[in-house]
């Protein structure tokens, strides 16, 4: 039996809806919905602020927001009950993250910088044009979540692990006890400064990825010793990034011009019903003859947003971030700082960096649960250096373009859990538009506690000297421009092995992306944990068949799981 089949077997009525399931997907604006996605919201929103500014780290808080979501539905009030719908959950998980990667990676990281660059009289416009570039994000991934260039059906892990707990705690049984001791090993491993999360994702990804993922972790750690020069320094891993982005851009525009027709074409790719694994090379011919027959009978795995639709999504999103660049331009005071031709070049330079930097970031997460964001802001912080923007407009362009990206990744991590809690719902297409609606609403109540939280917060935090370090990196750039006249001839040498890569790996993999990804990230042990992970699973799978996907995602949703919240928790530490 399917994993998919099994769900649909072992699902339980919700005990909040009619038996014969919901007529309709809960909505936010029920009294009680609304009150806790406000709630958790400030709670998620001030656990990002706190640990960027104290840790400079970002923890993934929507299991934090699953798991009270799940306690207060068994509160044994009858108006409580309606929490133990794992919909109304995942409303909530939504929110928390939401309000936790933008107040932590797009607002309060965006103002520090022209704070750091010694214009504290922009943060104020910084902030408005921050929010507006966070808004334009989060509105065009839900629009174009669902199409071939980012499918629901790829691996998107902190969605998947957030999916598995709350199904786990629906459930229970031996689903819950599996993901529950993986979740303890996962925040065992945060306390022995072990990043655990990496083998997790790589139990639910997709392997050629991930194996370049590792590949790039490991020469970035071991190069010095290796090959007696330290390949994250000297731009080489922006370099590689510029070569693959380049890439992957070129893939994505093909994709888009291609004339596939409706909407409900089938993916261009299966993953495992959970949506996490990809065949290996050796059963990739198999997973594609049958994609046309799974299709058939599972229409969740099937496009909802056809290349008509994106190519729209995309150039209204252009659109919009250069509406947003102009009224940072208007508020930031550049009208006085450049000329009127400077401006429009300005303007136009920013939307189109903030779009490629959501995508590119939207890529590498899709496919490892890992965003390089500060690593493509710097490249276009690099780009903006050489071709001559001024220093301030320059900092405010950083501001602009780091806003985008994080909540990229996060509402796809949301919408990512979300399908797959609603694919066993029957008709699914209405029911599944209808959930990503409420799960983008619930989203704008998060931007708005983070909004309200970062701008009640920033000036305690700054005023302490609380800064996140990669605002203080974007503004020393900034000031003090590159120093290395070879800057340029580096990223433009180590292009050509990203773009290589890339286009060998094809938009599926995103092979290019995840090297450049893995080596811009110095984490110890990450590099073993992920090679391993992926040995375990390869020899698993030919153990155990198709049922190995199902039982590794549990432990890898569950490592995933444990990290957050051990990452979560260190707001005690750092308080």
């Amino acid at each position: 039996m399917s994993h998919h089949a099994s769900a649909m077997a072992e699902s339980a009525p919700d005990p909040s809806e009619p038996s014969g399931g919901p007529a309709a997907h809960p909505r936010v604006r029920e009294p009680l919905v609304f009150v806790l996605l406000a709630v958790l919201s400030v709670v998620g929103a001030v656990i990002g602020a706190d640990l960027v500014a104290k840790l400079g780290i970002s923890a993934n808080t929507s299991v934090v927001g699953a798991l009270i979501a799940m306690l207060i539905g068994r509160v044994p009030l009858a108006g409580l009950r309606k929490m133990r719908s794992v919909h109304r959950q995942n409303l909530a998980q939504s929110a928390i993250s939401a309000a936790t990667f933008a107040s932590a990676n797009a607002l309060l990281t965006s103002i520090a910088v022209p704070y750091v660059f010694g214009r504290r009289d922009l943060v104020w416009p910084m902030l408005a044009g921050a929010f507006i570039g966070l808004l334009i994000d989060t509105w065009v991934l839900y629009r174009s979540f669902g199409s071939r260039l980012l499918p629901a059906t790829a691996a998107w892990p902190p969605g998947t692990a957030a999916a598995e707990t709350i199904k786990a705690g629906d459930k229970g049984g031996k689903r819950a006890l599996v993901l529950g001791a993986s979740t303890l090993v996962g925040v065992g491993g945060t306390l022995l400064a072990l990043p655990l999360s990496a083998a997790g994702v790589a139990f639910l990804g997709n392997v050629w990825a991930l194996l370049m993922f590792g590949v790039g972790l490991g020469l970035r750690e071991f190069s010095p010793a290796l090959f007696h020069t330290d390949l994250g320094a000297g731009y080489v891993p922006h370099g590689v990034m510029v070569g693959a982005g380049i890439v992957a851009l070129g893939q994505a525009a093909v994709l888009l011009v291609r004339r596939r027709g409706t909407a409900r074409k089938p993916a261009e790719h299966l993953h495992s019903p959970a949506g996490a694994a990809e065949a290996s090379t050796a059963e990739a011919s198999a997973a594609g003859a049958s994609a046309v027959g799974a299709t058939a009978t599972d229409p969740t795995t099937a496009t909802t947003v056809d290349e008509s639709a994106l190519r729209r999504t995309l150039l209204r999103g252009y659109a919009l971030f250069v509406a947003g660049a102009a009224v940072l331009a208007v508020v930031g005071g550049l009208l006085g700082e450049m000329s009127p031709a400077g401006i429009v070049g300005w303007v136009l330079f920013a939307a189109f960096a903030a779009l490629v930097h959501e995508l590119i970031v939207g890529l590498a997460a899709m496919q490892s649960g890992w965003f390089p964001s500060f690593a493509v802001t710097l490249i276009f912080l690099v780009f903006g250096l050489l071709i001559g923007i001024p220093s301030v407009p320059l900092a405010l362009l950083v501001g602009y373009v780091s806003a985008t990206g994080p909540a990229f990744a996060d509402m796809g991590y949301d919408l990512k859990a979300g399908w797959l809690l609603r694919r066993d719902h029957r008709p699914w297409d209405p029911y599944e538009r209808e959930g990503r609606r409420e799960q983008f609403r619930a989203a704008l109540i998060g931007f708005a506690a983070a909004l309200v939280v970062v701008a009640v917060l920033w000036q305690s935090y700054f005023r302490q000297g609380l800064i996140p370090p990669v605002a203080k990196v974007y503004a020393d750039t900034v000031r003090h421009g590159l120093g290395d006249p070879g800057v340029l001839s580096t990223m433009l040498l180590w292009a050509v092995p990203g773009a290589l890569v890339q286009l060998i790996g094809g938009t599926r993999r995103q092979m290019g992306v995840m090297l450049a990804t893995g080596l811009l990230i110095l984490t110890p042990h990450a590099c073993w944990l992920v090679l391993a992970a992926l040995a375990v699973r390869v020899a698993y799978r030919k153990l155990r068949g198709a049922r190995a996907d199902e039982e590794l995602n549990l432990v890898g949703a569950g490592l995933i799981a444990g990290s957050s919240l051990g990452d979560s928790a260190q707001i005690i530490k750092a308080g």
